[in-house]
């Protein structure tokens, strides 16, 4: 019997080669599904798929488990991504108030945008951000896509997508690059572009804009 089971199981990973790639990958365009109006998605979701998306790991990173203390502004949060960021040799750039989470942009030494955390309002936890922080980040600045390539794609998809948002500013992290996003003069969100693909990934996972600081 249990000689049968492990031919059944050999079998279906046989059959299902997608399993493998699954596991293997973790950034790039094999990792990524490309969902309605060419919005890249994590499968499953963003905020919740992916293997990674409730470990808090990046490129063998790590982030310390959450201390359970509130989290309720742009100085608490910076606070706790220093804590959380220093044993990587990072720190906190700039940092966005949303109403569901804080976002935070990670520098190293020399001010370059590393990867994207986000700090959890109620626990204090900071996890990678999904998406492309999780999916896309190469560890590699080479692209294909330039900074206004990638402005040009992402202005277009929001012109299809979410008309009246527009583009504030392009940041560039290995492997993608990040946009922040306006509407009626007022910050609204994010969309990042694949350096590689030309792919575009909005985050819908933020909420409302609330605040924003750059260090």
């Amino acid at each position: 019997m249990l000689a049968g089971a492990v031919l059944a199981l050999l079998v279906s990973a046989v059959a299902s080669p997608w399993i493998v790639r699954e596991v293997s990958a973790s950034h790039g365009p094999d990792a990524r599904a490309v969902g309605p109006s060419g919005v890249a998605m994590m499968r499953g979701g963003p905020g919740g798929a992916g293997m990674m998306g409730r470990t808090g790991m990046m490129s063998g990173r790590v982030w310390p488990a959450r201390n359970g203390a509130a989290v309720g502004s742009i100085a608490a949060a910076r606070e706790r991504a220093t804590a959380a960021a220093s044993a990587s040799g990072l720190r906190p750039g700039e940092i966005i108030q949303f109403r569901d989470n804080f976002y935070v942009e990670l520098q190293d030494s020399a001010g370059a945008s590393v990867t994207e955390v986000l700090v959890d309002p109620a626990t204090g936890a900071v996890t990678t951000e999904p998406g492309p922080a999780m999916m896309w980040n190469s560890g590699s600045r080479s692209s294909t896509v330039t900074a206004e390539q990638a402005r040009s794609i992402a202005e277009g998809w929001l012109r299809t997508n979410r008309s009246g948002e527009t583009v504030l500013s392009v940041d560039a992290y290995p492997g993608y690059y990040t946009l922040d996003t306006a509407a009626t003069g007022r910050p609204a969100g994010m969309v990042s572009v694949n350096a590689t693909t030309g792919a575009v990934w909005y985050h819908t996972w933020h909420g409302a804009f609330v605040a924003e600081e750059d260090s």
